[in-house]
């Protein structure tokens, strides 16, 4: 869904991306930030595994250099949902400039970032069932 006019920033969600990380299973809701082609900012809300990749993901090379762990005490799916889509809301030019990408920050049209996280947020909600259903099918390991 476009953030700006021009859509070169836009922001997506998987509602339920699983990833196998050393034997174990992973995932759960994961919202991403691109500005043209390149993914500069991503939430993985994967319960206590989850994190998120600032400073621009595509840009640093590999997930190492971006991974940032949620703050403490944020380890529920909806809870880093919530936290991810209000960074976005109310930091999201200060995100995309620290990842350098100063022009795309001041592109940001605040309508369309509203409609879009609204979008985000109930296209997420009515598949929430989704990483219920994966851990049931042993694809992802449920956690504590």
């Amino acid at each position: 869904m476009p953030l700006s006019q021009d859509g070169q920033v836009s922001i997506y969600a998987w509602p339920c991306r699983i990833l196998n990380v050393r034997g174990v299973g992973v995932g759960g809701p994961t919202i991403g930030v691109d500005v043209g082609n390149e993914e500069v900012i991503r939430f993985d809300c994967h319960d206590t595994p989850g994190h998120w990749h600032k400073g621009g993901y595509d840009k640093l090379g590999r997930p190492g250099n971006s991974h940032t762990d949620f703050p403490e005490g944020l380890v529920r799916v909806a809870d880093q949902v919530g936290w991810a889509l209000s960074q976005i809301k109310d930091n999201g030019a200060e995100l995309l400039e620290i990842a350098e990408y100063n022009d795309a920050a001041e592109l940001l049209d605040s309508g369309m970032v509203d409609k879009a996280l609204a979008g985000i947020r109930s296209h997420v909600e009515k598949n929430a069932g989704l990483r219920d259903q994966a851990i049931s099918d042993k694809l992802i390991d449920p956690t504590e």
